[in-house]
């Protein structure tokens, strides 16, 4: 099992599972992060927080802690 803030920098990959509760999963979901989805990682920033991706078409920042919710497997 493999979470977000696990996967290197310009590695694409898809959203297996969605782990959290209420309004912590439902923003992840509100922010175009669903099961099936494609993501790939551009950049991390020095600390590790947040992580910038690419994710249906946009830019997107997220912070590492959200991350960590988002299982993953390879394309």
């Amino acid at each position: 099992m493999k979470f977000l803030n696990e996967i290197p920098v310009g590695t694409t990959i898809v959203v297996k599972k969605l782990h959290g509760e209420g309004p912590v999963k439902r923003r992840i979901m509100d922010m175009g992060i669903t099961k099936g989805v494609e993501i790939y990682v551009r950049k991390v920033a020095p600390l590790g927080d947040p992580m910038e991706l690419k994710v249906r078409g946009y830019e997107l920042s997220i912070r590492k802690a959200d991350a960590e919710l988002i299982e993953v497997e390879n394309c």
